[in-house]
């Protein structure tokens, strides 16, 4: 009777373990995750908020570290983003479409962008400081969707 007691014990404590990546060495603001960056961690699942830290490392390979991520630590959510598609200080393709009208220039990021953000840039021609939506393609979408 202990023995299937002891054995019912380690079945609920395994239960309760929740293996998520976490960095094997420091990973510094600005730097690129990677698989091999990464190692799986048993934690005790009521000590961890699942919804705010990543639980796969699927989704977290090729994120861009927007804080110190330290070794053995779950990786928070908010603390990763997507790589920018578009640069400060660099050119971007400028794209209008309306109907079956297509223009397409370059004009100089003044603000980092990934997919989906809005984004300022300068018209180098003009000067003129234009604002568009960053494609997933890396360039800059003006006028209407």
């Amino acid at each position: 009777m202990a023995a299937a007691a002891v054995v019912c014990a380690a079945q609920t404590v395994h239960a309760d373990e929740l293996e998520l990546p976490v960095p094997k060495a420091i990973v510094y603001p600005g730097d690129t995750v990677t698989e091999e960056m990464l190692v799986p961690r048993a934690f005790i699942a009521r000590t961890v908020a699942r919804s705010t830290v990543f639980e796969t490392s699927e989704g977290l390979a090729g994120k861009v570290a927007k804080r110190t991520l330290l070794p053995g630590q779950p990786i928070p959510i908010a603390h990763v983003r997507d790589p920018y598609l578009v640069t400060q200080g660099k050119t971007a393709l400028v794209i209008f479409e309306e109907g079956g009208l297509t223009i397409s220039t370059r004009a100089m990021a003044l603000q980092n962008g990934g997919a989906g953000d809005m984004v300022s840039l300068r018209n180098m021609d003009s000067g003129t400081v234009i604002k568009g939506t960053v494609a997933g393609d890396g360039s800059v979408r003006l006028g209407t969707p």
